[in-house]
């Protein structure tokens, strides 16, 4: 047997029709999660695993689940159709996400296992008629399965194998305790059972003790963070808000940033803030906001992922905090409407292809710089962190190095250089855009973009599923503009741009126009998104990485 060490895919006994469909998502070896877990797992093992966000986790219990049922399937005896997978998330998104992964991964058995996805509340019609066929595999969120199984519309106690709980760190803090006991008590006696987390918190410990038997604890021994031959984390020290802002504007428009980004702010506020004052600049952007229907930041995800727009703006509450600890958000009288427990874009969710992370704002602990980080460098793609920070931020900046250097000391957070008096020239536009964006501006903004995806939303949400094209017409970039913008901002006039940077600077990529061909989009592969540059015969570039 191949040593465990150099174990692959072809060494791990899965079905040919796994195999093929791991080699057209283009995996030629296993994560360390998928190498650790997939053996042990397919031997019966139940498993509590962690591994940092991005390693893999999905495909770590999704292709030991498939290739159990598949290999029941085919040497058992004759059975009744019955759910044998039962698959639990903390969100909706992450449902999604998961349900397609194993869709994926099923793509050349999808006639042999069928797989179900239960979370959203609004289809519950079409969820029992899917669930009267019984899928061999469900996902779910905790209240949306205990309903079913309420209604009679899921059984499980004489037909369950197999029980995954995803993210298990933020299942209980997400509110869904008394759920999911009540959940355990339609589970038969004897099951094998994978508990997935980031952390091992409270939490986990609790749930251990409640679903699984003699398990295998995998801690791997990796960082939380990939390696800087993967991921390049650069800081730059802006010496007023307004640098900030100058900064930026450069970058974005003067196309040193290539790919893919997303751009972090720690407010709703200050996302629409920033989102019309790239507008000035005729520079497209979306704001990810959970005030939104759930489909509508659906959509927005999706349409990032297929390359109609280059940046998304979103906050920690948006995409990776979950709800405090002992407060169920969205429940009480004075919830949180951007909040909904089951509809948050939680920490898992995978943005395509991002090239860069710009922490516009510092984030507020040193954990929410490890989410935001995570969302870049995924798979073997590589990636950036570009952090700005301000002098009486510094202190906050270095707890965050600390936690980042580890036992070693070494710096993570190179000094990224960059010569602001080079872009001095562009300072009097972006303190004439900074005024048009005035608070009345971005209360009218939220107001409009609300208002337009409730329409579509609801109005048209019978339409659009008869006419699935015009829904990929609908676009969340498109300028809000509630505040005066003016035309001459938008176009860069040579002798504004700085001579070191005129044999790099192009035009502002145009939007890409929705078209049928949209879904067949190619995916490209991240690149470096920071361009070097020559200044009187010196080359400039970020710092050099750490040897």
């Amino acid at each position: 047997m191949a040593d465990l060490e150099a174990l692959g895919f072809e060494h791990m006994g899965l079905d040919p029709r796994l195999l093929q469909a791991v080699t057209d998502l283009g995996w030629s070896r296993p994560t360390l999660i998928q190498e650790k877990a997939i053996p042990l797992a397919l031997e019966g093992k139940d498993l509590l695993a962690r591994a940092r966000t991005g390693s893999g986790k999905t495909a770590a219990y999704a292709i030991p689940m498939l290739q159990l049922l598949l290999h029941r399937k085919a040497i058992g005896p004759v059975v009744e159709q019955a759910v044998r997978g039962l698959v639990l998330v903390p969100t909706k998104e992450l449902a999604r996400q998961a349900q397609s992964m194993i869709q994926q991964l099923a793509t050349y058995c999808a006639r042999d296992v069928r797989v179900a996805n239960v979370s959203a509340a609004e289809d519950s019609a079409s969820q029992r008629a899917v669930l009267m066929e019984k899928p061999d595999v469900v996902v779910g969120t905790p209240s949306r399965i205990l309903s079913h199984l309420q209604q009679d519309n899921l059984k499980l106690r004489d037909s369950l194998e197999l029980l995954v709980v995803d993210e298990a760190d933020l299942l209980f803090s997400f509110g869904f305790e008394e759920e999911f006991k009540s959940l355990l008590c339609h589970l038969p006696r004897i099951y094998q059972a994978f508990l997935m987390s980031a952390t091992f918190n409270e939490d986990v410990q609790a749930l251990k003790e409640l679903v699984l038997h003699n398990p295998v604890t995998l801690k791997l021994q990796e960082s939380q963070l990939p390696g800087p031959d993967q991921l390049q984390q650069f800081q730059v020290v802006c010496e007023t808000e307004e640098d900030k802002f100058l900064l930026l504007y450069a970058l974005l428009k003067l196309s040193l940033i290539r790919g893919k980004s997303l751009l972090f702010v720690n407010t709703l506020e200050r996302s629409y803030r920033l989102r019309l004052f790239l507008e000035q600049f005729s520079i497209p952007t979306c704001v990810l906001n959970g005030e939104l229907p759930l489909r509508s930041r659906c959509h927005i995800i999706s349409q990032f992922n297929q390359g109609f727009y280059d940046s998304v703006i979103a906050t920690d509450a948006e995409v990776l905090g979950p709800p405090v600890k002992g407060k169920r958000w969205g429940r009480g009288p004075k919830g949180d409407k951007a909040s909904d427990p089951e509809a948050g874009v939680a920490r898992g969710i995978d943005f395509h292809h991002v090239s860069a992370v710009l922490n516009f704002d510092l984030p507020p602990t040193p954990e929410a710089y490890i989410h935001r980080a995570g969302r870049t460098a995924r798979a073997n793609n590589p990636g950036i962190v570009l952090t700005f920070v301000l002098p009486t931020e510094q202190s906050h900046l270095d707890k965050i190095e600390e936690l980042l250097s580890g036992e070693n000391g070494a710096p993570v957070l190179l000094p990224y250089q960059f010569r602001m008096e080079e872009i001095e020239g562009f300072r009097y536009r972006c303190r004439d855009a900074m005024r048009s964006v005035t608070k009345q501006a971005i209360r009218e903004a939220r107001l409009k973009e609300i208002k337009e995806e409730l329409l579509h939303s609801e109005k048209l949400k019978t339409y659009f599923e008869d006419n699935p094209r015009d829904l990929q017409l609908l676009r969340h970039d498109l300028p809000l503009h509630p505040a005066v913008v003016k035309p001459h901002l938008g176009h860069v006039p040579d002798y504004l741009v700085p001579s070191a940077l005129r044999g790099l600077v192009r035009p502002h990529k145009k939007r890409k126009k929705p078209s049928s061909s949209c879904r067949k989009a190619k995916k490209t592969k991240a690149q470096n998104p920071l361009r070097s540059f020559k200044h009187k015969g010196k080359k400039l570039r970020p710092a050099a990485k750490p040897s």
